[in-house]
């Protein structure tokens, strides 16, 4: 199975289509006063050390930035709370331990990219337990067929991103596995309006050697699998080039080392994109 095909090559801040550059106008006078706006509230904030070693001293990812990069996660996560609408539906609670926790896993893809590349969605919503996701799909004959499955989250183009609670607590404990991470890298991924395992890249890195990369170990994955060897993710990744991308990112964080010992130019192109290297000494 083929991991994905682009039709677009985009790169950082322009959009490469047909050889011609599209380049982005810059930023208004009104997101400068959102920063204005941001900082003021920020000041009013005020988070002991105690509640963030509560909310995330127990995740080895946070653990292994240095004390100011984990200030800067901090400060990050508290201004995607000020911006996004984090909500609990169907019996989910949300305590202040717990905003901060999501926040926190949810700032670290983007430490090096900036919140802006959250802008297409603002609101989160988070179940107690699994929630039943419906969908509709059209098979070769033109049947409309009805699928319901349980699902320990999503995420659309332009929101909402939902969050099962119990996966949310399953998350970060050391085998690889961050709801948090996987469905925000769907977004990620869907900056380009559509889900297919290859999120804009940045200028200077190669979409050629990227596809060629992925598929690679794509193939290598699906082979492992049929052998029943030890895979370096989770087989859920090969459900499709999408969801290859989100369980690569969250092992990106989560388990870097087996990553980069199963594949050293994925690993590559994920610490190029994500702009962090986490085994860097």
């Amino acid at each position: 199975m083929p991991y994905h095909g682009l039709s677009l090559c985009h790169i950082e801040g322009r959009a490469v289509i047909n050889n011609r550059v599209v380049t982005p106008r810059p930023r208004g006078w009104w997101q400068r006063l959102r920063r204005w706006r941001e900082d003021r509230q920020l000041r009013g904030l005020a988070i002991s050390a105690g509640q963030w070693h509560q909310a995330l001293g127990d995740w080895a990812v946070y653990r292994r930035y240095r004390p100011g990069q984990q200030q800067r996660i901090q400060e990050l996560a508290l201004r995607l709370l000020l911006r996004k609408h984090l909500v609990a539906v169907n019996g989910a609670e949300l305590d202040d331990r717990l905003r901060l926790r999501i926040a926190g896993m949810a700032v670290v893809p983007v430490l090096e990219l900036g919140l802006d590349w959250y802008e297409r969605w603002q609101t989160l919503i988070l179940y107690d337990g699994p929630f039943v996701a419906e969908h509709s799909w059209e098979d070769e004959f033109g049947i409309v067929h009805q699928e319901t499955s349980e699902r320990s989250g999503e995420a659309w183009e332009r929101g909402p991103v939902v969050l099962s609670l119990e996966d949310v607590w399953h998350s970060g404990q050391g085998d690889g596995y961050n709801v948090v991470i996987h469905e925000l890298a769907h977004t990620l991924d869907m900056r380009d309006a559509s889900a297919n395992g290859a999120p804009p890249l940045h200028a200077g890195m190669d979409a050629a050697a990227w596809q060629a990369d992925m598929q690679a170990a794509w193939d290598d994955l699906a082979r492992r699998a049929e052998l029943g060897e030890t895979l370096p993710v989770d087989e859920y990744a090969l459900e499709d080039p999408a969801e290859f991308f989100a369980v690569l990112s969250e092992t990106f964080f989560e388990q870097p080392e087996p990553l980069r010992a199963a594949w050293p130019a994925v690993y590559r192109h994920l610490a190029d994109f994500y702009r962090q290297d986490l085994l860097k000494p």
